[in-house]
């Protein structure tokens, strides 16, 4: 008598984002197939998704999201570098004034970002993921709830574009559809309660505009001038994306907020005219994109009690956080790898919560670097400072002044902002020492352009003062 064939296993992945996509490519070897259920269309090529708001503002990847990916898909960051981004190493290609001064171009780099567009980003990691076999899209379609209950969840019901709902049946379901996420709703209709959620609102705006750089932008560096928090104002950047362009971003509180209509006017107002006088030669190539979203969000699912097996949420599914750190690709990315390696060994039991958990610790670093910041705008709600909060804003002030002149010091605040280690970096005795003894070097007065940068900008006619 022969043996019956096992059923095919099938995970099913809410929305064809790129946290979408990246759970797809964690979780594709632990099961026959993938299905990404997609509301839209999605485009063939470096072309703008649907349901992606924030693709109109700054979108680098940082070296622990970008690490992270190059695991899950090999040679992804390489074949983003073919298509025009820039690798940008840390500082040492980076002309940055912070609210302590400027930082210094260190020769030695320890970590680095991905300069590009949005949309070449999630081209690059789609195309990489749909080439294999046993992933597909299912566009056009909506996931509508979930089937199961309180202890498994065994699938979803989806809504076609028609309005038919059908059922589909999955072994492992994955939300990554992003703010939006209804998994808190649905978690209620099974019968899973008591699930805290955090807000927290500074009230920053930010405004984008993609610009056409008067200078070729491979190997030209990321410009950043930050707010300094003692006074009013704002804050600018200017990142080298493919296609020679700029992709430039501001943002500030209510009372310093970007508008459209005063986008260059606003980079004269910020506390050093650098962004201005560069923008100066730079031809405007798209409108200006203006977002009032910049809410802290999270959900604590790994603190749930009851958590049903066969679902998993990642991404801003999770946590969403204020875009301007620039950390939402790279938490996704830990947290699909961290998925990765816990799918390694198939779909056994207690894998849901188990990921969830794991999910949760990238949130936890971003969430605190985001969140360390936004509660000491007078203007955020959710949250106000405690003792606890302001001491720690302090010291990481006096931090950001020593690594102006400390490659120490620079190198740790560095490997912590990219999400390469977390926070306790910070504490460490060789680092407490460097921060008690302040910048060893001198501090420098002004942009930190390199010799050849400074010609090239004269030769496109760009004044600097």
């Amino acid at each position: 008598m022969t043996e019956p064939r096992p059923q095919p296993t099938r995970a099913v992945v809410i929305g064809g984002s790129l946290a979408g996509m990246l759970a797809a490519a964690a979780v594709k070897d632990a099961v026959d197939a993938v299905e990404i259920i997609e509301a839209h269309e999605l485009p063939a090529g470096p072309e703008p998704r649907t349901g992606v708001p924030q693709a109109a503002h700054v979108h680098p990847l940082l070296s622990g999201g970008a690490d992270a990916i190059e695991a899950l898909l090999p040679g992804t960051v390489g074949q983003l570098v073919a298509a025009g981004a820039n690798r940008v190493p840390m500082t040492t290609n980076m002309v940055y004034l912070s609210a302590e001064g400027w930082y210094r171009r260190w020769r030695r780099n320890t970590q680095y970002l991905i300069a590009a567009g949005r949309d070449l980003t999630d081209h690059v990691v789609r195309r990489q993921v749909l080439a294999d076999p046993r992933v597909g899209v299912r566009a056009h379609c909506r996931v509508v709830g979930l089937l199961g209950g309180r202890g498994r969840v065994t699938g979803v019901r989806l809504r076609a574009a028609d309005g038919t709902e059908t059922e589909l049946a999955a072994d492992l379901v994955v939300d990554a559809s992003g703010r939006s996420s209804r998994t808190p709703r649905w978690l209620a209709e099974l019968g899973v309660t008591g699930l805290a959620e955090d807000r927290i609102e500074s009230g920053l705006a930010y405004a984008s505009r993609i610009y056409r750089a008067p200078v070729a932008t491979d190997g030209w560096p990321v410009v950043n001038v930050l707010a300094d928090p003692r006074r009013p104002g704002g804050a600018g950047t200017i990142v080298p994306i493919e296609g020679d362009r700029w992709h430039v971003s501001f943002y500030g509180p209510p009372g310093a907020q970007p508008t459209a209509d005063a986008f260059e006017a606003y980079a004269r107002g910020l506390r050093h005219p650098l962004v201005a006088e560069l923008l100066a030669r730079a031809e405007p190539l798209t409108d200006v994109t203006v977002t009032h979203t910049t809410t802290n969000r999270r959900h604590y699912y790994e603190r749930l009690g009851n958590w049903p097996e066969g679902l998993i949420a990642l991404g801003d599914s999770v946590a969403a956080f204020n875009p301007i750190y620039g950390q939402g690709m790279s938490v996704a990315a830990q947290g699909a790898l961290a998925l990765r390696r816990l799918t390694a060994g198939g779909l056994t039991d207690g894998l849901a919560r188990r990921a969830q958990r794991a999910i949760a610790r990238p949130v936890d670093v971003a969430w605190s670097l985001a969140v360390g910041q936004d509660v000491h705008y007078p203007t955020t709600e959710g949250k106000r400072p405690n003792l606890g909060d302001r001491l720690l804003h302090r010291y990481v002030s006096r931090l950001s002044y020593t690594a102006i002149g400390s490659f120490r010091v620079a190198t740790a605040l560095t490997e912590v902002l990219t999400l390469q280690a977390p926070p306790a970096v910070l504490v460490r005795p060789d680092v407490l020492l460097a921060a008690a003894l302040g910048p060893r070097r001198p501090l420098t007065n002004g942009p930190t352009f390199t010799p050849d940068e400074r010609r090239r900008l004269e030769g496109a006619g760009v004044p600097l003062t």
